[in-house]
């Protein structure tokens, strides 16, 4: 037996898996744990819980635990909260698009040491190419060797890169991302766009900026997590 680390409702969690990396499901129910050593075990839907990119972690990764009951499982993730995990960089991503497909651009921002905040113009393009490549500017600008959370109000991106949902369109470019995230330790979480979280918002005001000046600048930031 092994664990991996999934996505549950917002919340990177560590699920039962084989040693090839494939969820154990007992009827529709995976083991996870929220924290390795808290002593806490829980069980979570099968098809709630995507898989993340990474290593497949061994079975002595979790200690011994007891079940929780129901009632005292944690809260849900609060709206907008961003998702921490020690060591892991956090990054926030987003696309603009005048007309879709119309005048594009984008905006990221890395947070912590060696941050730095893009505001890069695409121009003409769709809204869904503006948010993927603001997910892969996010990648490239951290080391390959760093567990990264990227945060977007993009569904359409994280379903298509880590849900196996059937692209239609933007082939291409989704197989350069998938080409980027494979053998990373990458999270994806989704945000609601335009609900005042902050680092979304600034993303937003940079990727509009890209789009009204049409052009692209980045700098480097001391913004913290």
């Amino acid at each position: 037996m092994a664990w991996v680390r999934a996505l549950l409702r917002g919340n990177t969690v560590f699920a039962r898996a084989d040693a090839d990396g494939k969820l154990v499901a007992d009827g529709a129910t995976v083991e996870v744990r929220y924290k390795p050593n808290d002593g806490r075990k829980y069980r979570a839907r099968r098809d709630n819980l995507t898989v993340q990119a990474g290593e497949v972690l061994p079975d002595s990764f979790c200690g011994d635990a007891d079940v929780v009951s129901k009632e005292a499982r944690p809260a849900r993730r609060e709206a907008g909260a961003p998702v921490v995990r020690p060591g892991a960089v956090l990054a926030y991503t987003d696309g603009a698009c005048t007309g879709n497909p119309g005048p594009a651009g984008l905006g990221v921002v890395v947070l912590g040491e060696g941050g730095v905040e893009l505001s890069e113009y695409l121009g003409h393009a769709t809204n869904n190419i503006a948010e993927l490549t603001a997910i892969l500017r996010a990648l490239e600008r951290v080391p390959r060797d760093k567990p990264i959370v990227v945060h977007t109000d993009s569904q359409y991106a994280i379903g298509v890169l880590q849900k196996g949902w059937k692209a239609k369109a933007n082939q291409e470019l989704i197989a350069t991302i998938k080409r980027a995230l494979a053998g990373r330790d990458v999270t994806l979480v989704y945000v609601r766009g335009h609900a005042g979280v902050t680092w979304n918002e600034r993303c937003d005001q940079l990727a509009r900026e890209a789009v009204s000046l049409r052009r692209s600048h980045e700098k480097a930031v001391s913004y913290r997590p």
